[in-house]
């Protein structure tokens, strides 16, 4: 394991219905081609030795004896490998033969898992040759040379570098009580399934579903490994399906129906799993009464670490196919959020300010989606400009052109003279472009609103979004404060989707140049002076850094509590053909130093609704002191 991931694989190989030599060669085939891939652990199909569908062939001594020769030739392949094997075959022990998973690795038996549910219907008749493991009632066993202990009682495998996987077999996730579920809940972070399931009509999404759900409630990695082309097609056909799933998400699916052997590998996020469990209060209750037996092995040395799982540098952005629905839901979040707090309040009228950013934008947007749902007249929502030192022609020309074609009311109030009076009061030089300067005039536009809202019995909507508040970009007590916050939960990078959405409603293609425009415009918070051609000077991106890095670093950091070497991994993998490892390595550093530092901004916010999985309300989601030391985050940020 490196970096929390850990590779694993799903294999289909070649296979001739009770040729043991045949079957073993090519299986030794897949695990060659494993390790040099870096594979910790291989998954294989149900009874892969000798075969799935050998029927009453089970019975021949012959075909058990070798199939006990077959593994002991794979024993001494693995003899200077790394890789850890699970091989499905049948075993004699005591009075009972047994369908069982073989963990082997270095030329050894780590642990054998017989199977606990044996199908009896339709084209299955397993309990026509195997005993269940519920049935054993011996313990010790001679097998390929060595004494193994084999039992129906649970085994968690554990390596040396502490990654914990158990294995079932086939039908036993299709049982109303798998297996995995006590595994799982006995501390087991992988499932292997070795398999052999028929295709039929219908069946694969339902398998593709179960599997998916069991990965999902058990919070694991399921690796799915069926047998496939080779296998007796006498009554049935089997696909060869290989599928790779992580808490509920397919990483990999293999080809169903190749005629050739096939090897799926991908990496599973192991730190990403075990987060989801301790903070899923659910789990923690169900796993109190979970055991299993533990059996060691050996951490898989790799020679080198590849990444091979693909890193979506925009993880708060839905893909492609769900962005309408997705866009929709959010608004719909936003709405409902915003309607219930007019209604409680029996407000029909509020206020915010407009600059013609992307937050300001969105936030009224969502206002005029609430009052139309309502019923109320769009002449309720007041929106301000408040033009400053630093405001453009642009940002003004778009604010004013967005509220006029939407049709609210609309009201123009400068700031300049009783900033201007507010420094000369408290004796600040107007040219000294400081933390002063540019915070008196977010406070002079919040009071504005405030008391307007008081005149209008109003309410004021905030603004700021869930990236401002991660970086604490936001003026204590200025646009930090509002009543209802509609943008709270969303991230910078999101909002810009959302608009993109609106303005290609039908609905709002009035407002559509605009809206592109909008998105278009540099993010500023417009506090100091435009550059000689009265363009936008002051760029938030270019001082607290680009709002794509941040919101990566910021999902990992909160969703997964990700340390920040990890962080780093993962963000230089991601964003590898855009920005080198020295700009991540910064801007990740200001970002735990700002994430920090300003939890106080945090500690006391307004209302708001939480969109997503992210979010930094400190009634619910995130709940940190403010006076919390970043000293661990930044000395490991100096490290990397």
């Amino acid at each position: 394991m490196k970096h929390g991931l850990i590779t694993v694989a799903a294999a289909v190989p070649a296979v001739k219905v009770a040729d043991v030599e045949y079957n073993v060669l090519e299986i030794e085939k897949l695990l060659a081609n494993a390790e040099g891939q870096g594979v910790e652990i291989l998954c294989l199909p149900e009874l892969a030795i000798t075969g799935y569908s050998c029927q009453d062939l089970f019975k021949e001594q012959l075909l058990l004896s070798k199939a006990e020769e077959g593994l002991m030739m794979l024993m001494e392949f693995t003899r200077k490998l790394n890789i850890i094997c699970i091989v499905g075959m049948p075993i004699q022990a005591g009075g009972l033969l047994l369908n069982c998973a073989v963990v082997i690795q270095g030329g050894a038996i780590l642990g054998i898992v017989p199977k606990t549910y044996l199908p009896n219907y339709n084209e299955f008749y397993e309990k026509r040759w195997f005993a269940s493991a519920q049935d054993i009632n011996t313990t010790d066993l001679y097998l390929a040379g060595s004494h193994v202990n084999i039992s129906s009682s649970p085994k968690v495998f554990q390596t040396s570098d502490g990654v914990k996987f158990g294995v079932e077999i086939c039908e036993d996730v299709w049982a109303p009580v798998p297996p995995s579920n006590n595994l799982t809940m006995a501390g087991a972070d992988l499932i292997f399934n070795c398999s052999a399931s028929d295709e039929l009509i219908g069946k694969h999404q339902y398998l593709r579903s179960l599997i998916a759900q069991q990965s999902a409630r058990t919070i694991s990695g399921y690796v799915y490994a069926s047998c496939g082309f080779g296998e007796s097609t006498q009554d049935v056909v089997y696909g060869g399906n290989v599928m790779i799933f992580e808490n509920g998400k397919l990483l990999a699916e293999g080809d169903r129906f190749s005629f050739q052997p096939q090897l799926l590998v991908t990496q599973i996020d192991i730190d990403r799993l075990r987060t989801e469990r301790h903070t899923n209060t659910t789990f923690v209750n169900a796993q109190r009464e979970a055991k299993a037996e533990i059996v060691e092995c050996k951490a898989v040395e790799l020679a080198e670490f590849h990444m091979l799982r693909q890193v979506n540098p925009h993880p708060f952005i839905p893909a492609d196919d769900n962005m309408t629905s997705t866009c929709e839901e959010i608004l719909n979040i936003q709405t409902t959020g915003l309607a219930k707090r007019l209604l409680h309040t029996h407000c029909e009228h509020v206020v915010l300010g407009i600059s013609g950013g992307l937050d300001s934008t969105l936030a009224l947007l969502v206002c005029v989606r609430t009052f139309d749902k309502l019923g109320l007249d769009r002449k309720g929502i007041v929106g301000v400009t408040m033009p400053g030192f630093g405001t453009s022609d642009r940002t003004h020309d778009n604010a004013t052109s967005l509220m006029q074609t939407l049709g609210i009311s609309q009201m123009e109030i400068s700031i300049a003279k009783a900033v201007t009076q507010h420094f000369e009061d408290i004796g600040h030089d107007l040219s000294h472009h400081d933390v002063t300067y540019e915070n008196a005039q977010a406070r002079e536009r919040t009071q504005i609103l405030m008391d307007l809202a008081n005149k209008l019995n109003a309410m004021v909507v905030g603004t700021g979004d869930l990236s401002e508040l991660a970086l604490g970009w936001a003026t204590y007590n200025g646009d930090h404060m509002s009543m209802y916050g509609v943008n709270a939960g969303i991230p910078k990078t999101l909002i810009q989707y959302l608009i993109r959405y609106v303005a290609h409603l039908s609905q709002f293609a009035a407002q559509k140049e605009t809206l592109l425009d909008i998105i278009e415009t540099p993010i500023s918070p417009e506090l100091t002076p435009a550059d000689a051609e009265g363009k936008i000077a002051q760029k938030t991106e270019d001082l607290v850094g680009p709002y794509e890095l941040h919101d990566f670093f910021l999902y990992y950091f909160l969703r997964f509590g990700f340390r920040p070497s990890k962080i780093y991994f993962l963000a230089n993998h991601a964003f590898k053909d855009k920005y080198d490892k020295a700009t991540v390595k910064h801007w990740l550093t200001t970002f735990c130093r700002r994430f920090f530092n300003q939890q106080f901004k945090r500690s006391c916010l307004p209302d708001g609704p939480k969109v997503g999985s992210v979010s930094l309300s400190p009634r619910g989601d995130w709940r940190m002191p403010s006076d919390a030391s970043n000293n661990l985050w930044l000395k490991e940020c100096e490290a990397l």
